[in-house]
């Protein structure tokens, strides 16, 4: 399946989410796909669950996020492009 055009005339934002270990940053991300998919006319986005984002075995299995992770979506005014940031002190150097 051929992936949708990028949209040009959209401004284009960047997010990161940081913080500290269990302060809901993958939360919040996925929080906010699941919105976008669901609600057309807010936007656009593919839903991403909170086991998606955190896909890894060792991040399934230890409950933390351990690498960034990139989701895009867009409202009728922008493209956003969010990476999800590890909030464990030992995993921020994959960053």
């Amino acid at each position: 399946m051929a992936k949708q055009k990028f949209d040009r005339s959209l401004d284009h934002v960047n997010i990161g989410t940081i913080g500290h270990v269990d302060h809901g940053k993958t939360t919040l991300t996925a929080a906010i796909t699941k919105y976008l998919a669901e609600h057309p006319e807010a936007g656009s986005a593919k839903f991403e669950a909170y086991d998606q984002i955190d896909g890894a075995p060792e991040e399934k299995a230890r409950g933390i996020t351990i690498n960034t992770a990139h989701v895009e979506y867009s409202t009728k005014t922008r493209h956003y492009a969010h990476v999800d940031c590890p909030g464990h002190a030992d995993y921020v150097k994959n960053m």
